[in-house]
């Protein structure tokens, strides 16, 4: 092959060889990131508890006196008033004690009357020189005898009075009178145990506990008993129900208790919460929110921009280059959404809020703005009682 056909052939296969190279692929887009960048705000510490509702009063209902149950007058879970009649108990055999006791008095008072004549006569003898000293002290001591028996008597009559008018038993407060425990013709007694129980709801309590820690820290914080006391009256509070909703009505402080519990370590305290439409009863759980105060220059980021390894705690923080790098941080106090950074961050940071799972240590990030959800900010950790 002469040397002009080879170099025609060599030159007819260069787009063959050429067509038959792939192109070079552009490298992978840097992912896309949502950041927040970290300044100093003054935050509300917004403290949550979870509380037990309770009656403001608890009237527990019971039988006075031994007898059988002959009613129940009162329809379970409706609103009594104070002097409703709940209960009736068989009333005749205290009538029986009662028509006794005033026979017995009857007869007291007619032994009376005959023993204060013979001491008012026997003193007349003995003041005209007709008996003896020894008579006319025998006459005293039978009328004063006669007295005391008529003064015991008068006083069966009101036992007996009174034991009758316990078999009409009566609502001690306004509220909601619960279901009873004991049916008609049960035998019922003063230790037989409650028959109904009557809740004033109206105030409603929530009890909430605080740990002695942050009970502790909380007097340290407020150490004047009077400027202690105009704290906690300023306090306002918010009921979140079980359900999550907000219960429209605020509440205020109600009391605290005199010590802790020692089995637990924690200290109750009641916060009262009107209730006028009687939807809130004794039993139901729920939360208590307050604000506490307001934390100054704090150090602030999402929770879901912390990552926890091991016991310790990381961020993704994008510097001037928009490369991602890992920065340890410490940790402070939760507040609802967000979270209190105390070491490895300063003002002026870009966190990286969104889109962690995308990215590598030191690898290049697309950013945006993150924007925060509009919610409370609620502190789930404390300090504070």
């Amino acid at each position: 092959m002469t040397p002009r056909i080879i170099a025609v052939l060599v030159v007819a296969a260069l787009p063959v060889v050429s067509c038959s190279r792939k192109a070079p692929q552009a490298g992978p887009s840097a992912p896309e990131v949502l950041v927040t960048t970290v300044q100093p705000r003054d935050v509300p510490r917004i403290l949550e508890r979870v509380a037990t509702l309770d009656g403001f009063i608890n009237a527990n209902i019971n039988a006075q006196v031994t007898g059988y149950l002959i009613s129940r007058d009162y329809k379970e879970g409706s609103v009594v008033k104070k002097g409703d009649l709940l209960f009736r108990i068989d009333p005749r055999p205290f009538e029986a004690a009662l028509a006794q006791a005033k026979a017995n008095l009857a007869r007291a008072q007619a032994t009376q009357a005959k023993a204060d004549a013979d001491e008012k006569r026997a003193i007349d003898l003995f003041n005209n020189h007709v008996t003896s000293p020894q008579e006319r002290d025998t006459a005293l001591q039978a009328a004063a005898a006669a007295r005391a028996d008529t003064q015991g008597d008068e006083a069966a009559v009101e036992q007996a009075e009174l034991n009758l008018a316990y078999t009409r038993i009566i609502a001690p407060i306004d509220g909601i009178a619960g279901i009873a425990t004991a049916q008609v013709g049960d035998l019922v007694s003063p230790t037989s145990g409650a028959l109904a129980t009557v809740s004033q709801i109206d105030p409603i309590k929530a009890i909430v506990t605080a740990g002695e820690g942050p009970f502790t820290d909380f007097i340290s914080r407020h150490p004047d008993p009077n400027e202690r006391q105009r704290y906690i009256n300023s306090l306002v509070f918010t009921l979140i129900l079980g359900n999550g909703s907000i219960y429209p009505q605020t509440g205020k402080f109600y009391a605290l208790d005199r010590s802790l519990d020692i089995r637990t370590g924690s200290i109750r305290y009641e916060v009262t919460f009107p209730n006028p439409e009687n939807g809130l009863r004794p039993g139901q759980f729920g939360k208590v929110r307050f604000v506490a105060d307001m934390k100054k220059g704090a150090l602030v980021i999402p929770q879901e921009a912390v990552s926890e390894l091991q016991g310790s705690y990381q961020v993704f923080v994008v510097d001037k280059d928009n490369k991602a790098n890992v920065q340890p941080v410490e940790m402070g106090e939760r507040m609802g959404p967000m979270w209190e950074v105390l070491k490895g961050l300063k003002p002026g940071d870009k966190v990286i809020v969104q889109g962690i799972q995308k990215v590598r240590p030191g690898g290049s990030v697309t950013v945006k703005d993150w924007t925060p959800p509009a919610e409370k900010i609620a502190s789930t950790t404390s300090g504070e009682q």
